[in-house]
């Protein structure tokens, strides 16, 4: 058996994760907070970084620069609905979102919402091991693996499941020092 798309399954889920991560508001402004965010564009949700240029400017600053002086309006206020809960002020084809710094309460929240996400992710590994070693043992009692070979298999799944757990737990580790600092 091929443990190759096993491991590009579980790399997924990390990536997958780190994404999930970027998105999440912290201390540092990350142009992932604001680029995926839904504008009402002539009648279609179109992300923002498909109608402008996202770039950040430390220490609390992301600018997005709209290219269609006409959705400027659309994306200001697409802004400060969004879960940001930002005000967003608009100058000419600029919007400048100035984040403000975060609270000891929404630092708590945030650290609640990480550890949740990344135990949402280690589900979604232990399942695809799961189901990996359900086929490992199909194939054993089919006699197209022999019980050796099955039982190293398993511990390369294992293996691979402890590395992805360990990668999952430093993105988790950094991003709540990140939310802390």
């Amino acid at each position: 058996m091929d443990l190759s798309g096993f491991e590009q399954k579980l790399k997924s889920f990390a990536e997958a994760f780190k994404g999930e991560l970027q998105s999440l508001r912290s201390n540092r402004p990350s142009p992932k907070m604001v680029e995926d965010i839904k504008v009402d564009y002539y009648g279609q949700l179109t992300p923002i970084k498909h109608l402008g240029t996202v770039s950040v400017v430390l220490p609390r600053e992301i600018d997005i620069n709209v290219w269609d002086k006409g959705a400027v309006a659309a994306v200001a206020k697409a802004v400060e609905t969004s879960s940001l809960n930002v005000p967003a002020n608009a100058d000419g084809n600029l919007i400048r979102i100035n984040l403000p710094q975060l609270t000891d309460e929404r630092r708590k929240e945030l650290e609640k919402v990480v550890r949740k996400m990344a135990e949402e992710t280690r589900i979604k590994v232990r399942a695809a091991r799961d189901e990996v070693n359900k086929e490992i043992k199909k194939m054993e009692e089919d006699d197209r693996l022999s019980e050796d070979t099955a039982f190293k298999q398993k511990e390369e799944v294992q293996k691979l499941v402890v590395q992805i757990n360990e990668e999952i737990e430093n993105l988790l580790e950094n991003k709540i020092k990140e939310i802390f600092e």
